[in-house]
């Protein structure tokens, strides 16, 4: 931790003696100042990278303020703002004319002591991706953020874009329940719930099932007790159970010595009794399509629920492997396509689809 004058860097050994080592590092000793700053930063950027390849979620570049700082991309755009003069000098501060576009004020980019304000460094990031010919951009921030959407457009278009080459999507705040009760979290007291605790709590598969249940604009409830059930009450485990329980058919068609072929006519098969399933089925590419188009995730998960729902219920009222080969074959063909296609959509969330359960 820093000490109160900000001159110093104390480091406290964690490993459980009883030493009670601590390291005080004057920052005026900059080799050893900035080993220990790097080697901190490194090792928590890498629990970080771990935790989300648990989650499985990869990011293919992770961009570093620092970085852009050491580049010169924060002048380069203060540069471009002031000689297209979106800025001005006030009360020894810098600020941008935002006001010009939607925001309800300017707002301060450099502050009277020359530090920068967050949102500076923000438009050199997104004036660096602008340069690199990215044409469409996308942040997603949190639900305290929504009054940074209209300075952060107005940036965008100072330094060479428009309004229209950047979304902003607002994550909704996400409250933790256990035994219906809601879990308090508080960064001030230090009492968090990491995302590597919820994997080991619940697993990798509900916590992605339920993140992607509801939109983003919705508040979200995840119910720990729910997660875990093995019931069909946990959306997540009656949609891998669907797929589990497809699979197993076959296996058990599979063991009385029985090639699985399939048909493309349908001569036996009361054709109303998997009416609602293969309507379903028939409307896979539109909810790809519009999920995809559109980013409303969350209609994958209801989609999976409806699919699984109508296998279920063909399970429950029809008997699939029959005395009559021809007609189980029919039966087993339709069940291939579900099976694709809910393994398939459970991909594109990143859950699981299970042969045994």
């Amino acid at each position: 931790m820093r000490s109160k004058d900000g001159n110093n860097l104390v480091v406290d050994c964690k490993c459980g003696c009883d030493n009670g080592i601590r390291i005080r590092v004057d920052k005026e000793d900059e080799d050893t100042y900035w080993f220990f700053r790097n080697y901190g930063k490194d090792k928590e950027l890498e629990k970080l990278r771990k935790d989300l390849i648990d989650f499985r979620v990869t990011f293919d570049v992770w961009s570093s303020e620092i970085k852009v700082r050491e580049a010169g991309f924060i002048e380069k755009a203060l540069s471009i703002l002031k000689e297209k003069g979106y800025i001005y000098e006030h009360e020894g501060a810098t600020w941008l004319k935002t006001s010009m576009y939607t925001d309800e004020k300017d707002r301060v980019i450099v502050k009277a002591d020359g530090n920068y304000t967050y949102l500076l460094p923000d438009i050199a990031y997104h004036a660096n991706k602008l340069s690199r010919g990215y044409t469409h951009l996308i942040d997603v921030l949190g639900a305290d953020h929504h009054g940074y959407i209209d300075r952060l457009k107005a940036a965008v278009s100072m330094v060479g874009g428009n309004s229209d080459l950047i979304d902003v999507e607002i994550l909704q705040m996400v409250r933790v329940l256990e035994n219906g009760v809601e879990v308090k979290m508080s960064k001030r007291s230090g009492k968090a719930i990491t995302l590597k605790d919820l994997i080991e709590e619940v697993g990798a598969d509900a916590l992605r099932y339920f993140y992607v249940d509801k939109s983003l604009s919705t508040h979200m409830d995840l119910n720990l007790d729910l997660m875990k059930q093995k019931s069909n009450e946990n959306p997540v485990f009656y949609a891998q159970y669907a797929h589990a329980r497809i699979k197993s058919i076959f296996a058990k068609y599979e063991e009385s010595n029985k090639e699985v072929s399939f048909v493309n006519k349908f001569n036996n098969l009361n054709l109303s009794s998997v009416k609602d399933l293969c309507l379903v089925l028939l409307q896979y590419q539109s909810v790809v399509e519009e999920c995809a188009t559109k980013r409303l995730v969350h209609k994958m998960t209801h989609y999976i629920n409806e699919l699984a729902y109508q296998l279920h219920s063909f399970y429950n009222e029809e008997k699939v492997i029959t005395e009559n080969d021809e007609l189980t074959k029919e039966k087993l063909t339709v069940l291939k396509a579900v099976e694709i296609v809910l393994k398939d959509a459970l991909s594109l969330i990143g859950v699981s689809a299970p042969d045994k359960m």
